[in-house]
């Protein structure tokens, strides 16, 4: 595997976006795979999985978001942009697919999005489904709209008397204060990632990964979610366009798997004719990071392979 770096102008007009090329040493390039991450992390925890994936033959590609990782100064971590935080950070990934599909002109491309990394790529689909060959929608979730409505007037309300940056643990524990509830004993507050304890205590001691979310922030992440939920934006989603969803069974952001199944039904109801849907059963939240992160990186290669096959027989 030949990894490496980056930086490509975000959509903002401000930053740089720091992103991270994993390509394949030795072997035919079958196709490619663009990775959107998760809230409070950033790209290069998917190494594991690149590697997985550039054996195979496919290049991997991501960057870190804006307001994470390396693609903002420290000040700015978990906060996105003063206005549509949510749209621009889709047009930055959509930046790295133009770049990539001209460094890699003809390949079958695919995109993959992890928990908030997976409410951005299901907006991505909504504008540029039609590029890609396939999307993969790992630990997402679907929030009722009393929920979303109640956490949306919140951030509004405490913007209003603290101002978008502020970082509240107030938000913080109403996001991810209970999703410990089902694991018996738990050794830290985020046992929820994973059940492998080392990647946990990485996690735990990553300054990459413990910040607090601004309110920009929240805003960005809970707008996002009204958006993908919107009818008049599910019917923007290619019929044809490839979809494997992946979650764990155990997995709080999904809420234990029903709040996948009801994305992959409202999914269905639209007519997206080739969806695949797997829960795997102990899973919690990165199924990237699990102790049978093995068996999820072959069940995602297979998918991939099979798409692959049919995307070149197309072209």
């Amino acid at each position: 595997m030949i990894k490496s770096e980056f930086y490509y102008p975000s959509c903002d007009g401000v930053n740089q976006l720091h992103c991270v090329l994993w390509e394949p040493e030795g072997e035919e390039v079958k196709g490619v795979l663009q990775i959107s991450h998760g809230m409070v992390e950033y790209i290069e925890r998917y190494e594991y999985f690149a590697a997985q994936l550039t054996k195979a033959g496919y290049v991997v590609v991501g960057n870190d978001h804006l307001g994470h990782g390396k693609s903002v100064k420290e000040d700015d971590l978990g906060y996105f942009a003063k206005e549509e935080g949510s749209k621009k950070v889709v047009e930055d990934l959509y930046r790295i697919t133009q770049k990539m599909k001209k460094k890699y002109e003809g390949f079958p491309y695919f995109v993959m999005g992890h928990s908030m990394g997976s409410f951005l790529i299901r907006r991505y689909i909504m504008t540029y489904g039609n590029e890609v060959d396939g999307v993969v929608i790992m630990g997402t979730g679907f929030q009722p709209a009393p929920v979303l409505g109640f956490g949306r007037l919140t951030v509004k309300v405490m913007k209003a008397l603290k101002g978008e940056r502020y970082r509240s643990s107030l938000c913080d524990n109403l996001s991810f204060g209970s999703y410990n509830k089902r694991i018996k004993s738990a050794r830290t507050t985020k046992d929820w990632l994973t059940k492998d304890e080392k990647i946990v205590d990485a996690y735990l001691n990553d300054p990459y990964c413990s910040f607090i979310f601004t309110l920009n922030g929240f805003e960005t992440l809970l707008s996002t979610i009204a958006f993908i939920q919107d009818k008049k934006n599910i019917v923007k989603i290619p019929k044809k366009l490839p979809v494997f969803m992946v979650a764990g069974a155990e997995d709080p952001v999904g809420a234990y798997g029903k709040g996948v199944r009801k994305v992959y039904e409202i999914y269905r109801n639209n007519q997206i004719q080739d969806i695949e849907m797997k829960l795997y059963p102990g899973d919690r939240h990165e199924l990237v990071n699990e102790l049978d992160r093995d068996v999820v990186c072959q069940d995602i290669l297979s998918w991939l392979e099979q798409r692959t096959h049919k995307t070149h027989k197309m072209k």
